[in-house]
């Protein structure tokens, strides 16, 4: 019998039935779906069964954009018959995700997705069918993995282990401990994350050198080649040290063994936010605490995300590859995969993203979303968007620039259930900047039929900027600037700079402006350098002085 309780006021009572987030609760199937959710169409025990017996895909890095994407395609596919296995997840960062957040809850998590019209749409997903701690020190968990990296039917190992996980060094470029010691050590108990994940290669290249496709679908460009340099590292350095047997390197450097494809991914997936979870207790569901584990990240019996998705894959699979084609994944050419990320962080999506967060931050904004609802902000990133990037976009044919942009704009960045924030995103701006701009001036001073004299809302952005490292909103009120690997070089720059008293003269800024590789161009060079010295005479005129500049371009 479903647990119920009563609440009620004014000597009215309402029955709450109980759900929990279980295979045993899911049994309460009416109330689930009574309560909106939408369940697994498939017998988890006996998908669970087969994919222990046949794995064909394991995923490291058990974090939210995996519950969140991969694991909603993968149940996609299970409801439709298209797959009849399902998802091992494996974390080798955290595992208290594994242990306090999958195992208590079966490894079923909730999945709510926030659409821009306001409604969500809640999905039980029970696709992850197995989860694993990427622990060598444990004889049984490690057991299981090198298990699965023996299996023939083993198709893929995806991984969203954060760029910054592919690394091998450090700030200064030295060797990483745990990775120094792991060459030193060979593959039978390393500590790297890195390190573990080429020892069970390794152990598939035991078991007769089997195909197999290492896809790693973090957002960042060229993603597999950060992937295979990292394996590669590792099976070099054991080969030189005499700690495997012959023919390992060649085996991870044979593509029609090994691949490591590119991917595009893109997804917007914050952390579990309170709202959610106070909608999903109110449904009656038990249990839903977030856990912050020691390592710091946020995690909880759901996710929420928004609605679009995009996930661009290089068709490299010597095992084969999973239908993933039919629940909208894109397979095609490394060349388009890089056509699909240039398009995304050079033009559509990102250059509006970095336009957003200078000026939210300068006119006090706490919501990219809430952006939206200035017309003069809105206005700026179009420009910005249609008018300026799409005549010199990178079209890669299988996604539609102008479409792309028309979610951007019309769904993606004005949900207002998606609170990402400009501060956030103006995090490491000065490394964003040659990508997300200099990109596109490059192509206008290249084009004969274009010219860079034309380009009015880039130059701005750029103003912009330089007046965020004055730390002052458009009020005169000081503000702590986002993280960023220059902020110390720069910010004495504007040192000793104030609202409606700056030099007329800005020639001190001359050195900056010719800088390629905070610009991606000389801007002197392209003969933006005095629109944008203008530009910031404008901005820093008087408080106030930053939505005045605004209204005069957007008029």
């Amino acid at each position: 019998m479903p647990l119920s309780v009563s609440s009620g006021r004014a000597g009215q009572e309402r029955s709450v039935i109980r759900m929990e987030l279980t295979l045993q609760g899911l049994k309460q199937t009416e109330d689930w779906k009574q309560a909106g959710y939408s369940l697994p169409e498939y017998d988890i025990p006996a998908v669970a069964a087969r994919t222990r017996e046949n794995p064909r895909w394991i995923h490291f890095g058990a974090g939210n954009i995996f519950r969140a994407f991969q694991a909603n395609v993968a149940q996609e596919l299970l409801n439709r018959g298209v797959l009849d296995t399902g998802l091992i997840a494996a974390e080798g960062y955290d595992y208290e995700i594994i242990e306090k957040m999958y195992r208590p809850h079966d490894n079923l998590s909730i999945l709510a997705t926030l659409k821009a019209d306001g409604t969500v749409e809640k999905t039980v997903v029970g696709s992850i069918v197995e989860s694993l701690i990427l622990d060598s020190a444990d004889p049984q968990e490690y057991g299981r993995l090198k298990e699965i990296f023996r299996a023939p039917s083993l198709q893929m190992a995806s991984f969203t282990i954060t760029e910054k996980g592919y690394s091998l060094t450090d700030g200064k470029g030295e060797t990483l401990a745990d990775i120094a010691w792991d060459f030193a050590h060979g593959p039978q108990a390393p500590k790297s994350y890195l390190g573990k994940v080429s020892s069970l290669i390794y152990e598939r290249f035991l078991a007769g050198a089997l195909p197999i496709s290492l896809v790693s679908m973090d957002n960042c460009s060229h993603n597999g080649d950060k992937l295979y340099a990292a394996v590669s590292a590792f099976a070099s350095a054991w080969q030189d040290n005499g700690l495997i047997e012959d023919g390992f390197v060649s085996y991870v450097n044979d593509r029609t063994k090994t691949a490591f494809p590119w991917t595009m991914i893109d997804k917007i997936t914050p952390r579990p936010d309170d709202t959610v979870k106070a909608m999903l207790e109110q449904d009656g569901i038990s249990d839903l605490a977030a856990c912050v584990t020691g390592t710091k990240p946020y995690v909880a019996p759901f996710v929420n995300a928004e609605e679009c998705q995009y996930l661009v894959i290089e068709d490299a699979f010597p095992n084969g590859k999973l239908p993933l084609n039919e629940a909208g994944i894109l397979y095609t050419d490394r060349e388009t995969v890089d056509k699909v990320e240039k398009m995304k962080v050079c033009t559509c999506l990102n250059p509006l993203h970095t336009t957003l967060a200078i000026y939210g931050c300068l006119l006090g904004y706490q919501l990219i979303s809430e952006e939206m609802k200035n017309p003069l902000l809105k206005k700026f990133v179009e420009i910005v968007g249609y008018t300026e990037g799409l005549p010199v976009v990178v079209n890669p044919g299988v996604l539609d620039p102008k479409q792309f942009i028309d979610e951007v704009v019309q769904k993606r960045i004005p949900n207002p259930f998606m609170p990402d924030t400009p501060q956030r995103i103006a995090t490491d701006t000065s490394q964003k900047l040659p990508i997300r701009f200099g990109e596109t001036i490059k192509a206008y001073d290249k084009d004969p039929s274009l010219s860079v004299s034309s380009l009015k809302m880039i130059p701005l952005v750029f103003a912009g900027w330089l007046r965020y490292l004055m730390a002052v909103d458009d009020n005169g009120t000081a503000f702590e600037p986002s993280p960023d690997p220059l902020l110390s070089t720069l910010r004495p720059i504007f040192a000793s700079c104030r609202l409606g008293d700056m030099p007329q003269d800005l020639s001190f800024l001359d050195a900056l402006l010719s800088n390629e590789s905070i610009w991606g161009v000389d801007l002197f060079a392209v003969g933006l350098a005095d629109l944008v010295k203008d530009n910031l005479k404008e901005l820093t005129a008087r408080p106030g002085a930053v939505k005045a500049t605004l209204e005069k371009n957007m008029g």
